[in-house]
């Protein structure tokens, strides 16, 4: 028992250990899903969050000596977003017929996001710092915590709170959207709403229904962070007027 722990102990310390654990237990995951036929709950990325917890918790590894080693997974989700205009491309000639109901859905989609987090938020009691951290949940990671630090939240509760928005949105959100009628013809519709209201996590959720889905979930994440990046301050400088 000693000796596999010593080598526990010295595969730990090599970087591409990490790396080689996080790919396999979402690979794992992804199989599992697959194999429950895409079963909602068993979202390959809420799965390989879970084990990778219970893994680090079990293990007694430091979240750092973790990133230190999966880092390049880190590193993969720039090309990765950057790569989301290329399907998008291939939609290019029904953007511009669809630029009003988008325009609306996102406007729509974004003001709900923030305003029920706030109000959600400030029902239950929640300080001022947690409240503004809890605005831009509905964006991407790094914009989040931008916008968080921004307005005086704090950007690692903001991760926290985007990564369980993301879960929770690639978990519940297309069965939601089929009980409320929309069928595979409304890829378009499904993939802007996942992308609008669970960012990168939803839009990995919409790839896995087309790749018309996921071109319109990276659009709708886009414009999002973008929205979410002008409103969410101007909504703290009102309630801190008032």
């Amino acid at each position: 028992m000693s000796e596999l722990f010593e080598i526990w102990v010295y595969l730990a310390e090599r970087p591409l250990v990490w790396l080689t654990v996080t790919v396999l237990v979402y690979w794992a995951a992804h199989r599992l899903y697959l194999q429950c036929n895409e079963l909602a709950l068993l979202n390959p990325v809420l799965i390989a969050v879970v084990v990778l917890v219970g893994i680090l918790i079990a293990t007694d590894t430091e979240y750092g000596t973790y990133f230190e080693g999966a880092q390049f997974v880190h590193f993969l989700l720039g090309p990765a977003t950057v790569a989301l205009a290329v399907p998008l491309y291939g939609q290019a000639h029904r953007l511009r017929k669809m630029g009003l109901p988008l325009g609306v859905a996102l406007i729509a989609g974004s003001v709900t996001a923030v305003v029920s987090a706030l109000g959600i938020g400030w029902l239950l009691g929640l300080e001022a710092d947690v409240l503004r951290s809890l605005m831009p949940k509905s964006v991407t990671t790094p914009v989040a915590m931008g916008i968080s630090e921004k307005i005086g939240g704090l950007p690692s509760l903001t991760a926290v709170l985007v990564i369980l928005t993301g879960i929770t949105g690639a978990v519940l959100a297309m069965p939601l959207l089929h009980l409320l009628g929309y069928g595979p013809e409304d890829a378009t519709a499904k993939g802007f709403a996942l992308g609008v209201s669970a960012h990168g996590i939803g839009t990995a959720r919409a790839f896995q229904h087309s790749e018309e889905a996921g071109a319109f979930a990276g659009l709708g994440m886009g414009l999002n962070a973008l929205l979410t990046a002008l409103l969410v301050p101007l909504v703290d400088a009102l309630i801190v007027a008032l």
